[in-house]
């Protein structure tokens, strides 16, 4: 009795483990989500909008001005507030995809990001086209917060 158990303390472990690492970026409340989806922006600073619209396959990791943001996945997408001036936006899957992006007090900026084959590619699109795209496909995830890293396969 005592081995079944233990047997099965140890496959709910397993299970846990196991399931963290599909989540280790967390997705954002309801909430958020329709707040962000309103497409406001602080006056101060830009609201950038990186978003995975298509049902890719492929992992990547996306960082702004060299700070963690989180893992992207498939149809979703994250808000980054940044102060205007020049930034650069990289994936990181097998490649180091990289974008350099010019940002504006009040401006809200939409990035396409898709990934295959190992690549990150990053694409500015026109703002009705980013929310259409957005509004249709995509959940938001939360930013990681400093010091946060990816959960490794």
């Amino acid at each position: 009795m005592q081995d079944r158990a233990l047997g099965l303390a140890a496959l709910v472990l397993t299970a846990s483990i196991a399931s963290g690492g599909c989540a280790s970026t967390p997705q954002a409340s309801d909430e958020r989500d329709r707040e962000a989806k309103a497409f406001g922006s602080h006056p101060a600073t830009a609201a950038v909008y990186v978003y995975r619209p298509h049902s890719e396959r492929d992992d990547s990791v996306l960082w702004v001005d060299n700070r963690l943001i989180g893992a992207t996945l498939s149809r979703s997408y994250f808000v980054v507030h940044l102060e205007p001036g020049p930034h650069y936006l990289q994936g990181l899957a097998h490649d180091n995809g990289r974008m350099a992006l010019e940002t504006r007090p009040g401006e809200v900026v939409f990035v396409e990001l898709r990934v295959s084959d190992g690549q990150s590619r990053f694409r500015r699109v026109p703002s009705e086209f980013g929310q259409k795209m957005l509004l249709d496909c995509c959940d938001m995830m939360e930013n990681w917060a400093p010091g946060q890293r990816p959960l490794l396969r």
